[in-house]
């Protein structure tokens, strides 16, 4: 059975090549850290390094080895300063934005909620669709879904949010379900403006990879609230994030369509500016929002 610490230990040899080194850095003796090493070798049945009195070199298992234990390494780096200022004070300001989606299904509450946990907080949250300019308009932390280009920027994924295309029963009795997805061309598909695939461009899997069927309908709006409530109401067929319509699907007051063949499928990070270390505020509150959503990420 290999043991992690003897990982991480290992990959500390290759790194500063010598077990004196390592011994004191982990306030071990050279005898403790040769036994660890040695044990690694036994448990896999493969020589890691070749040891003289003047060097150690690596073995070519031991390369192998090394490109994962120095990722176990760096993870449990993470994770402690992850955890870095957990139960104690946390104070000051955050200014940050949030889609209007996940404000309302969510994260309202979720922010709230974390004001209440820590008395010398506040925040400051704006819901907004577009993505913002972090620095320029003065943003500690932003929730968006899709793709992030900048690279002064830092992104945690949280969750990845699984687009549908739904319809009431109403609806679907006077005009007739779509068998497929070409079939959307003869019926009022109601478009959500704010998509950066366009409104009128619905994604849908393929056998070949994901293709684009282009729709048509007398109804376009930037609110999903809005194209919910007209989709409800049996003016036509939406396409729209799971998590908006999760409630209306489950009474089935709206049909999923086309419940395995749509593609679109967009990740929702968290957001700031790029810092080797960011606040303890924004390690907290992010922690914090990603619980929430994971909590409810059958929505999703």
């Amino acid at each position: 059975m290999v043991k992690t610490d003897d990982l991480i230990l290992f990959a500390q040899v290759v790194e500063l090549g010598s077990f004196s080194r390592v011994a004191e850095q982990n306030s071990l003796t050279n005898s403790v850290v040769s036994k660890r090493i040695a044990r690694l070798e036994e448990s896999l049945g493969v020589q890691l390094l070749y040891r003289t009195t003047r060097k150690l070199t690596v073995s070519e298992a031991g390369k192998v080895l090394y490109q994962g234990a120095k990722n176990v390494k760096q993870a449990t780096v993470e994770a402690v300063d992850a955890l870095s200022g957990f139960g104690e004070k946390v104070t000051g300001h955050v200014r940050m934005s949030v889609p209007t989606i996940s404000g309302d299904l969510l994260l309202a509450d979720a922010v709230a909620d974390f004001c209440m946990q820590h008395p010398g907080m506040t925040v400051d949250m704006s819901l907004d669709n577009h993505f913002v300019d972090l620095v320029a308009e003065g943003y500690d932390l932003v929730i968006r879904t899709g793709y992030l280009e900048d690279s002064s920027l830092i992104a945690r994924h949280i969750l990845d949010s699984q687009w549908v295309i739904c319809a009431a029963p109403s609806y679907v009795s006077r005009n007739g379900k779509p068998h497929f997805p070409e079939d959307l061309a003869s019926h009022n598909c109601l478009k959500y403006a704010y998509q950066t695939t366009g409104a009128s461009e619905w994604e849908f899997k393929g056998e070949k990879g994901n293709y684009i069927v282009r729709v048509n309908g007398n109804f376009s709006t930037n609110n999903a609230a809005a194209l919910r409530k007209a989709a409800l109401g049996g003016h036509g067929i939406a396409y729209v994030p799971r998590c908006l319509v999760y409630h209306d699907l489950m009474r089935g007051d709206l049909m999923d369509l086309f419940p395995k063949q749509v593609g679109k499928r967009l990740g929702v990070y968290a957001v700031y500016p790029f810092t080797r270390q960011p606040p303890q505020k924004i390690r907290l509150l992010i922690e914090h929002i990603r619980e929430r959503y994971l909590a409810i990420s059958h929505y999703f």
